[in-house]
This record gives structure tokens, C-alpha cells and sequence, in this order.
């Protein structure tokens, strides 16, 4: 049930749209182990122009970059596949985005269960039901 909240840079594109959702669909099934069909990926794009790293512009850099964090429920997932996902999504991005500035973030969130749901049920009440 995880969403996902993508930030790309670049201009909007329904091809690169398309292979960011299918790497983080894949990658969140197979390492994570969540279910492809209630897994949620919004991906949002944001001009080169308009996003900074170490105090210089994208576009100055003529680098690209991305940022997403997931929402999981805590305890569903160790150290290890976190680890492993975030490795082979940086590595995902770089293969769809080219010239990737290192510092390009992932942020794996552990929420509690009986504060995360969908559908109108928590997590916890999905785990006793």
C-alpha cells in the first residue's frame, strides 16, 4: 500500500513518466515485497531553473536530479532491503535520467500503522481483520 511522492527534473514527459513508475513499481514489489496493485506513484517534474543544489542551479550544473520518498508500514521491511532499494533506485534514475547529481535523495518512511491507511481503514485494522 505504499505511496510514493516523485520529484524529477526536466521537462514533463509521458516516456520518462512511464519508466519512473515502472522502475518503482518493480523495485517496490520485488525488494519490498508490496502489492503492485494498491502501490500509488505521483510523479511531479520541476524545472532545472527552479531547483538548487550546493547553491548553484541544475541547469548551471548541467546535471539532473530526483527525490522521492515511500511510505511504508513500520516493521514490514529490514535494514537490508531498504538499503538494497535505495541502491538500485538511485541507480534506476540514473539509467532513466542520465547525468545524475549525487546528491539526488530517497526517503524510506517507517509509518505506524494504526496512522497509515487507505481506503478509510488504518493498517493495524487491516493486520486484526
Amino acid at each position: 500500500m505504499p505511496i510514493l511522492n516523485v520529484k524529477v527534473s526536466g521537462q514533463k514527459s509521458i516516456a520518462t513518466t512511464k519508466a519512473i513508475h515502472e522502475l518503482l513499481l518493480d523495485l517496490t514489489h520485488r525488494i519490498l515485497g508490496k502489492k503492485k496493485e494498491v502501490t500509488a506513484i505521483a510523479i511531479d517534474y520541476v524545472d532545472p531553473d527552479c531547483w538548487m543544489v550546493g547553491g548553484k542551479l541544475l541547469s548551471e550544473q548541467g546535471k539532473n536530479s530526483f527525490y522521492f520518498d515511500i511510505k511504508i508500514t513500520d516493521e514490514t521491511n529490514t535494514k537490508d532491503e531498504k538499503a538494497r532499494y535505495i541502491k538500485e533506485a538511485f541507480a534506476g534514475f540514473e539509467q532513466i535520467l542520465g547525468n545524475l547529481h549525487e546528491e539526488s535523495y530517497i526517503y524510506v518512511q517507517d509509518v505506524r500503522a494504526a496512522s497509515y491507511g487507505f481506503g478509510g481503514k488504518t493498517q493495524e485494522c487491516r493486520y486484526h481483520h
